[in-house]
């Protein structure tokens, strides 16, 4: 049993609002209806939070271990098109997890003849992409053959768990005190804003062909730059072409917490991902030194986020947690989008008894105003992409433009 963390919260938002993952399969072959039973309860036993509730009893949300949940459910739908995962997650986006004795995931598998999709569906407040990543696998890992034992693992009991010895309290207690009083005067004078998502989300997929990948691959590699900059300088500028001075040249790019925190094990479900903002150079419209200028910028800031001190900071934060919430629903922002490179997926593709065709990239559906959001992953050297937001703040037609103009710049 524990409180949820300050960006669990952010991300759980309320016990109206679903804020789901969905992360997405498509494998050639059959599977026996059984081997996902078998799988999903091995997966289960081995994740502490798949085995939890949200009790909202209390002054803040707790994660508890519930003893007679039941086991992750999943759904089948006949598979009739190509594009049925899409529209499948789509619904999934939505899905309430507020019953106490069903888990917080889902399993939607899209069911054809020899093709299907299969579909994880959990709640952001305890999924990442990594996370994802690690749940496709071993689910895949287990469909193909049940005998495979998981290792469990014991979750962690507070944000105390990843604190370093040297860590000065006292000072940082000051510190909070003080951040927590300019936060509560920044809300205060904040002018209030009625504007609200107001639904209409939707996803555009785009999967690259290897010619394409690989002539992007090539083109970092030669001018000394990494695919997650060039993708960014591309999209920043990609906004501009469209939007004009609507357009704010910045991005804000999630990390993987695992990277400064190595306790929180690589297979282990978990939710953090501290950010960093991401700009274009001023004045500069050139695609190459715009990118070159973000890797440098990128590795700068990397190198100095504290995620120990973040998490903590974090949890004195509570207080205003539900006008963070508020802010987010009725902001535009100062960002275009926000950019997740999730990079070559850790996914195996052979399998004995089916065939991994190919991974997308995950979906979400934000319920912030400003919910543009780009997702890119890479599997068997195709790079994928899929690009979210609401027709209320950038309608569809012109995210597509946008989509388009980004990926011309990639491969010019």
């Amino acid at each position: 049993m524990r409180q949820l963390m300050m960006v669990e919260r952010i991300m759980y938002v309320d016990a109206k609002t679903p804020l789901n993952c969905v992360f997405t399969a498509k494998i050639s072959g059959e599977i026996p209806e059984g081997n996902f039973k078998i799988a999903l309860y091995k997966i289960q036993q081995k994740h502490p939070l798949l085995r939890s509730k949200i009790d909202k009893s209390e002054k803040y949300p707790i994660f508890v271990e519930e003893k007679d949940i039941e086991t992750i459910p999943f759904r089948i739908v006949e598979r009739k098109t190509d594009e049925d995962w899409l529209s499948e997650s789509g619904k999934e986006w939505y899905r309430s997890f507020e019953d106490d004795k069903k888990p917080l995931a889902q399993i939607v598998w899209v069911k054809g003849e020899n093709t299907s999709e299969i579909l994880w569906v959990v709640p952001h407040c305890i999924s990442d992409g990594t996370t994802g990543v690690t749940l496709m696998r071993e689910l895949l890992s287990l469909l193909d053959d049940p005998n495979i034992e998981l290792e469990s693992y014991q979750a962690f009991s507070s944000i105390k768990d990843f604190l370093p010895t040297d860590l000065n309290l006292k000072k940082q207690k000051r510190k909070a005190r003080f951040y927590l009083m300019m936060a509560r005067l920044f809300f205060l004078i904040q002018s209030k804003s009625k504007k609200r998502n107001l639904g209409g989300n939707y996803a555009i997929h785009r999967k690259l062909n290897l010619e394409t990948t690989a002539q992007i691959a090539k083109k970092c590699k030669d001018n000394g730059i990494s695919v997650h900059a060039l993708l960014c300088s591309a999209f920043m500028q990609a906004f501009k072409d469209v939007q004009g001075k609507k357009a704010k040249g910045k991005v804000i790019s999630p990390v993987d917490v695992r990277h400064f925190i190595p306790e929180i094990k690589k297979d282990h479900v978990f939710a953090f991902a501290p950010t960093v903002e991401l700009s274009l150079q001023k004045g500069s419209q050139n695609l190459l030194e715009n990118a070159k200028h973000i890797k440098k910028d990128l590795v700068q800031k990397i190198e100095k986020t504290n995620a120990r001190e973040l998490l903590w900071m974090g949890e004195q934060m509570h207080p205003i947690v539900e006008r963070m919430i508020s802010m987010l629903k009725s902001s535009k922002g100062g960002h275009d989008i926000t950019l997740s490179n999730m990079g070559k997926l850790d996914i195996p593709s052979d399998y004995k008894n089916f065939k991994l065709e190919t991974i997308f990239s995950p979906t979400v559906a934000f319920p912030w105003l400003n919910s543009n959001t780009l997702v890119a992953t890479t599997f068997n050297q195709q790079m994928d992409f899929t690009f979210m937001s609401n027709e209320d703040f950038l309608p569809k037609e012109e995210a597509v433009k946008i989509k388009d103009k980004a990926i011309e710049l990639l491969i010019s």
